[in-house]
């Protein structure tokens, strides 16, 4: 194997997926900043008690909130770190392995990196990539239901991209 085909391999630990969307990056970053709560979770969970500040080292604090399970309850899911880069319309890099202050965290489980590239004509890839610090986070993440989870939310933020360049708020 040469250094150029190694490069275009996936990363080890890594799980991603990409999205064309017919909307240019900067209403695509738009959707994803400014309607986080609308597209985050994969329905029916919600997204609350968000706390985002865009910029390195700040803080991105979300909890995604089931509605109902079996047994009446409703269970929650907190996130909770820092953004290591943000690259308006380009770039967005977080990680749960810090908190605010650059905090370490007690269990850090991975990089997020979102992407939103120009192709041209009003159009964006949109690449969503979860880099797990041990081969056995990926996998726990991978049978969490990456796929389907971030798939479905993927859809749900081309859905309010879409409404979005309809005019909709």
């Amino acid at each position: 194997m040469n250094a150029m085909s190694n490069k275009t391999q996936t990363p080890p630990r890594e799980l991603s997926l990409t999205r064309d969307i017919d909307a240019p990056p900067a209403l695509v970053y738009r959707a994803w900043t400014e309607h986080l709560t609308e597209w985050f979770a994969p329905r029916p969970l919600t997204t609350t008690a968000i706390e985002i500040d865009f910029r390195a080292g700040g803080r991105f604090q979300a909890v995604m909130k089931d509605p109902a399970t079996a047994e009446g309850g409703s269970p929650e899911y907190p996130l909770d770190g820092v953004f290591l880069e943000v690259v308006p319309n380009q770039r967005i890099v977080s990680t749960d392995a810090f908190r605010p202050g650059w905090q370490p965290s007690e269990k850090a489980f991975m990089v997020a990196i979102t992407t939103f590239d120009d192709l041209g004509n009003g159009r964006t890839r949109y690449t969503a990539r979860a880099l797990h610090w041990s081969d056995e986070d990926m996998q726990a993440h991978e049978q969490m239901g990456f796929h389907e989870g971030w798939g479905q939310v993927a859809d749900q933020l081309i859905e309010v991209v879409a409404r979005l360049k309809a005019g909709g708020k």
